[in-house]
């Protein structure tokens, strides 16, 4: 039985259920009796499939040289492991590094599996108490120390200038989605913001509805934590505008006595991220294009807009 998975990728690794089977008993007999079951996962990254009650496999989507996606594997969990027990708040923690076998040809990960709700299924962004304990857990990752570390030039976190190439091709591709000349009046103002004179500090880089779980209106957990480096400190500041809703939002940077350079940029880096998820997920992953499209009109709506 082969688990369905959306073809969101032009170069998309297909991965079947008894693949992963046959790959789990043969490199890990210890979990020949526990059952692997695929998780209809909304991620864009990995395919992902439980073992047992406790575990979760990790399998990359996207095609890459053994050697490289195996030292990225070893950089998540390092990154895991840093994090782990640094804030109130559940993450997940590495298990094991698989290596291909028959019917998959890259490394692949095992780690604890944690139980909930992702926010993009149940909406957490008019909760205060969300706003706080979002809030709580960035300062907890903050404090997690670089050792000297800066950021490593790939992804977001540098400089919003290095992206005007991604932005035109966006640009390019949502003539019919949005509406691109006042987007591109609202990037052409935000991507000129300087750093100021901060450093960088750690961050979990990609702080999206799909990566938080919650309960009740309250953060319980995050995953996917492999992102987790030094960068410009307000890249964490996409969650107030990929989570919440006005009045959290507020709450939320009070708590975080962000000023108004730091959250201008916090507002940009969440723009940059929501154009590509608005058009290139369009018709194989609704839910990054609506997370996309609302996070724009959050920021085009916001009255201290650029």
């Amino acid at each position: 039985m082969k688990l369905i998975v959306v073809q969101m990728h032009a170069d998309q690794l297909t991965v079947a259920l008894e693949t992963v089977r046959g790959l789990v008993d043969e490199q890990f007999p210890r979990w020949r009796g526990l059952p692997v079951t695929g998780v209809a996962s909304r991620g864009t990254v990995n395919a992902i499939f439980r073992i047992g009650d406790r575990l979760a496999a990790r399998f990359p989507l996207r095609p890459g040289e053994v050697g490289s996606v195996r030292r990225w594997l070893e950089s998540e969990a390092e990154a895991a492991r840093e994090l782990a027990g640094r804030t109130r708040f559940r993450t997940p923690e590495p298990v094991a590094l698989g290596e291909p076998g028959t019917g998959y040809p890259l490394p692949w990960s095992v780690q604890t599996w944690l139980p909930g709700v992702v926010a993009a299924e149940e909406d957490p962004g008019e909760s205060v108490a969300f706003a706080y304990d979002l809030a709580e857990f960035i300062r907890g990752v903050r404090a997690v120390d670089t050792r000297g570390r800066t950021f490593n030039g790939k992804g977001r976190g540098g400089d919003l200038r290095s992206h005007d190439a991604w932005m035109e091709i966006c640009f390019g591709n949502s003539g019919r989605l949005l509406d691109v000349p006042r987007l591109r009046r609202e990037w052409n103002a935000l991507r000129n913001l300087p750093r100021g004179t901060a450093g960088d500090r750690m961050t979990h880089g990609d702080l999206i509805p799909g990566n938080v779980l919650v309960s009740d209106g309250r953060l319980t957990g995050i995953i996917d934590v492999g992102g987790l480096g030094p960068a410009d400190p307000a890249l964490d500041l996409v969650g107030a505008w990929h989570l919440l809703e006005p009045g959290p939002r507020q709450a939320f940077r009070d708590v975080l006595g962000c000023d108004d350079l730091e959250w201008q940029r916090g507002k940009a880096w969440a723009f940059e991220q929501a154009m590509g998820a608005a058009w290139y997920y369009v018709e194989s992953n609704p839910a990054m294009t609506e997370m996309g499209q609302r996070t724009l009109a959050r920021i085009l709506a916001d009255t201290s807009s650029t």
